[in-house]
């Protein structure tokens, strides 16, 4: 199953409409997880015009910063859990990095966001493509397709999570510049 990462599109205030580049590197995908900070719920509908979709709501998303609340939608939930022949992805807009909050483990994150054990955690809010094990846990951030490390509006970054059958996965993060691979880990 091929799986489209995005997050922290931030539409309309950082672009008018999604890069049209996004298109490119989501062909074929299965399915894609917003992990928040969408801003409105036109960014859903251009996505499943690719694949079904599924969303976190972020931070702005929940009105932070003076936006509009984006309304309710079954596609959008404060978290989401996928499974796929033994996979257990969840979905969700922040992480707090363990190591940097030891109080804060990457269990204590599965329970409260999910409820339950997760093999991966797509998540955003830092606009900072990123990939990191903790424990047995994998954390994937795609970065943000408008405002990369949350500089100025431009092309930014996005990622596709292949699972296979049979305890298999990897995950790449695409330059939407140059439709490049920026990044490619096996995660198992």
């Amino acid at each position: 199953m091929n799986i489209g990462l995005i997050s922290d599109t931030h539409i309309p205030e950082a672009m008018p409409k999604l890069p049209a580049q996004i298109r490119q590197v989501f062909a074929g995908t299965e399915l894609i997880l917003h992990a928040g900070d969408l801003h409105c719920l036109a960014v859903l509908d251009w996505l499943e015009e690719i694949a079904p979709v599924r969303a976190a709501r972020g931070n702005g998303d929940s009105g932070s910063g003076g936006r509009s609340v984006v309304p309710e939608d079954p596609r959008l939930q404060e978290a989401q859990v996928v499974k796929w022949h033994g996979w257990t992805v969840g979905v969700v807009h922040e992480v707090l990095d363990p190591a940097e909050m030891p109080h804060w483990p990457i269990e204590r994150t599965m329970q409260h966001c999910f409820g339950c054990h997760t093999d991966i955690i797509v998540c955003g809010h830092t606009h900072v493509e990123c990939v990191r094990r903790y424990r047995d846990v994998w954390v994937i951030n795609p970065g943000s397709p408008t405002y990369p490390r949350n500089l100025q509006a431009q092309l930014g970054t996005v990622g596709v999570l292949q699972l296979e059958e049979g305890n298999r996965a990897d995950v790449t993060i695409y330059n939407l510049k140059t439709l490049l691979p920026a990044l490619t880990i096996q995660l198992r």
